[in-house]
């Protein structure tokens, strides 16, 4: 019996010794900070400081107790995003670098998800006046997406009637798995891919496009959507017809693939990132991000900080995971985060119903339909797939009950049935998965459905017929909030409102990959040059070629000053002439917290006439304000000489957040929370600007002073903005708008305000 105890001990003692050995041999990705200033004078560059400081781990500790430790594998020296580089390491060598020479701090690699025509006439944008004209279209303008890659074939990157590529421009196209470098021309100027980290990750990987070749579609839609050139006849099966074109037609597009099939991380995001702010990028577009990281614990925060440094402006999404508030990533106060809307088109058919009239409903289903009349039934629930079997040849209505997956059953139910075409009625605002439907199918809003219902059954012999294919342009209201959108407030930053604006992201048709299928038809794969997709992945290359637009037409503006003019001028307004609804609540108003400022407005942005900017120190004074450790602030900005001298939560933003939250106060127990900002005119010539401000319930607003005077053009003014409130606010969100409006009512300057009793849980 001794014996047996002493060998389960020693069976014990193995395994748990062999998880530790493990643990101490199996090597991660990091990202390592490095104090560029402790680099000894002996070496002649910082990548041969790296890789002497990460042989010198491997041989050290081969030397004490572990032969079999892998060796340190430098994988990024980064020269801009931070001062540093990434490595694949064991525990140990970590353990050991954090004792050598300049090390700062470090991060582990992390994975990185994606945000997953018609839309520049919605937004107004037009060949005869404004912005468009103004920018030269965005002529010579560089924009660079870090994404999946490109299909360069497409014809969005045809360079017909394009100058030659900016001299200044210092990037390449790299050759790869089917990708040719001379796949590039003058729209397409650069194409680059980094996996280093993916591969490290996972060792034993196959890539399997190991090239800037787009497998996954994401990045040519993305790319096109922000500057694709014009492309005749453009439509997904006859829907959304018409020609497509970016947002800046005229600039440049550069791709940089970090975004692979086989998994993302950041650390090669950021070397993606790195490499575009080298190559010399005017406009980045990040429809990606990361969930719920500190700043300096935020590899894409810390590398669009050096973007920002290097006056790059910075677009990016704000995730799809709403309607529930505190979801947005991307809630950093340096770059855009950009909401998703609607436009006023939609897609769909018309049932008509003998010669009774028709009703239109929603549809994508890309296949032809026959114009006859066929029998129609109403089925109710649906439920009984045998006796659907039985009307084949019928048109079937179904009326969906509105429990959880009951519309997915009668969809299922249709489909596997096989009958002529399935109508089903229902409220659900989440159509998207079922109107791309490998079937003929229509879906009624209730109202519709009703006068459906009522046909079949009044007449003896009902029949009906369907129109596919059909695009409707201006419905109301347009734009609302998509329910799928992230809501603020941001984690990181709380004190800034996030997200910043909104733009079109539902059904946005752009460039496809020609290999990838869109859609299926029965059992079949079909395959387009164009693909309709939603998201705010397809908001946020919106919001970057109006940038670029801006860049430009004021090749002096700030990319905050950019980012002002953006939200200042942006609509809360819909078609219909109420403020902007939310799908997400039941159409009720959006909040900020929802949609930002409003829905972006290009046109107006053009002439902003006043803009809050905000300089490299301001966030520093902010970070400083957050009250982070000076290495964290270092981490961050990559100096050691970082001034905290006058910290601050309150940036120079064009939107303002409080919070009246404190637990166990007294009744009555009022606060007031004060904001101080600059703003600077841009508009030419002497402006008055008189300050007006909606109410908010339960808290009370005030401006002072509430007129400006402007004299010149570059002349800066401050104000102080007090919102006073009870410590407990008994709304979650309240919010309004500050008005500036100038007495020669050319500029209106729109700042929304939010006041809430949220609280971030940390």
């Amino acid at each position: 019996m001794a014996a047996h105890h002493i060998n389960l001990l020693f069976i014990c003692l193995y395994f748990s010794l062999s998880f530790i050995f493990t643990k101490q041999v199996q090597a991660d990705n990091y990202i390592i900070h490095m104090d560029h200033s402790a680099m000894p004078k002996a070496f002649a560059g910082r990548q041969s400081w790296y890789l002497a400081t990460l042989s010198s781990l491997s041989a050290n500790l081969r030397g004490n107790t572990i032969s079999t430790i892998p060796t340190a594998e430098l994988l990024y020296s980064y020269n801009h995003v931070i001062q540093g580089f990434s490595a694949s390491l064991t525990l140990a060598q970590l353990e050991a670098l954090k004792n050598s020479r300049g090390y700062v701090s470090s991060l582990r690699d992390k994975t990185v998800k994606l945000d997953t025509t018609y839309s520049f006439k919605f937004l107004g944008l037009s060949s005869d006046a404004g912005l468009w004209p103004a920018s030269g279209f965005g002529k010579d303008v560089i924009i660079g997406l870090i994404d999946t890659g490109v299909w360069p074939e497409s014809e969005s990157f045809n360079d017909d009637g394009m100058n030659d590529v900016p001299l200044r421009w210092k990037g390449k196209c790299e050759s790869g798995t089917q990708f040719n470098s001379s796949l590039c021309n003058k729209k397409l100027i650069g194409a680059r891919s980094f996996n280093k980290g993916l591969i490290a990750n996972n060792p034993s990987i196959t890539i399997s496009m190991n090239s800037p070749r787009d497998t996954a579609g994401h990045g040519t839609h993305t790319s096109s959507t922000a500057a694709g050139t014009y492309v005749g006849d453009a439509s997904y099966f006859g829907y959304a017809q018409g020609t497509a074109r970016g947002m800046a037609p005229g600039a440049r597009v550069a791709m940089y693939k970090a975004l692979w099939d086989e998994g993302s991380y950041t650390t090669d995001v950021i070397a993606a990132i790195d490499q575009a702010i080298n190559d010399g990028v005017d406009v980045l577009s990040l429809s990606f991000g990361l969930d719920e990281l500190e700043l300096y614990e935020d590899p894409i925060a810390i590398a669009t900080f050096a973007a920002i440094e290097k006056n790059i402006f910075v677009s990016t999404s704000a995730g799809n995971e709403g309607p529930a508030l505190e979801t947005l990533h991307n809630g950093t106060p340096w770059v855009l985060t950009v909401a998703a809307g609607t436009m006023d088109r939609s897609f769909g058919a018309s049932l008509s119903l003998g010669t009774d009239g028709y009703v239109r409903g929603a549809a994508l289903y890309p296949g032809n339909f026959s114009s006859i009349q066929y029998p129609i039934v109403f089925m109710d629930k649906c439920d009984e797939t045998k006796e659907l079997k039985k009307l084949v040849g019928m048109i079937i209505v179904c009326q969906d009950p509105g429990k959880e997956d009951s519309l997915n059953d009668q969809f299922s139910s249709i489909q596997v049935a096989g009958n002529v075409a399935g109508v089903f009625i229902t409220n659900s605002t989440l159509l998207d998965i079922f109107t791309q439907s490998p079937f003929p199918a229509i879906f009624l809003e209730q109202k519709d459905g009703d006068i459906v219902v009522d046909y079949i059954k009044t007449n003896k012999n009902p029949k009906a017929s369907i129109e596919f294919k059909t695009t409707f342009l201006g419905s109301k209201p347009s734009p609302t909030v998509t329910s799928y959108t992230s809501r603020g407030p941001s984690y990181s930053a709380p004190s800034v409102l996030k997200p910043d604006i909104m733009a079109p992201g539902e059904s946005i048709l752009a460039a496809w990959p020609l290999n990838i299928g869109v859609a299926r038809l029965n059992d079949d794969m079909l395959f387009s040059s164009f693909n309709l997709l939603s998201g705010t992945s397809m908001a946020c290359p919106h919001v970057a070629g109006i940038a670029a637009l801006l860049k430009g037409a004021h090749p002096d503006w700030s990319p905050t000053a950019i980012r002002s003019a953006l939200m200042t001028t942006s609509d809360p307004i819909d078609n219909a002439g109420n403020p902007i609804e939310d799908i997400g609540t039941n159409l009720q108003p959006a909040t900020p917290l929802a949609m930002g400022a409003g829905h972006i407005n290009p046109n107006k942005a053009l002439d902003p006439g006043i803009v809050y900017d905000a300089t490299v120190q301001d966030y520093i004074d902010f970070l400083c304000g957050l009250n982070f450790t000076p290495q964290q602030i270092k981490t961050i900005t990559g100096s050691s000489s970082n001034n905290c001298s006058n910290p601050s939560l309150d940036l120079n933003y064009p939107s303002f957040i409080t919070y009246f939250n404190e637990r166990n106060v007294k009744p009555d127990s009022n606060t007031v929370k004060e904001f101080q900002r600059t703003v600077t005119n841009v508009g030419e010539g002497s402006f008055i600007y008189k300050a007006s401000l909606t109410a908010m319930k339960g808290v009370k607003v005030s401006v002072e002073p509430d007129t400006l005077v402007f004299k010149e053009i570059n002349e800066k003014k401050s104000f102080k903005l007090s919102i006073e409130g009870p410590r407990q606010l008994d709304k979650t969100v309240s919010f309004g708008y500050l008005i500036w409006e100038d007495s020669q009512r050319k500029h209106v300057v729109r700042s929304p305000i939010v006041a809430t009793s949220y609280k971030i849980d940390k």
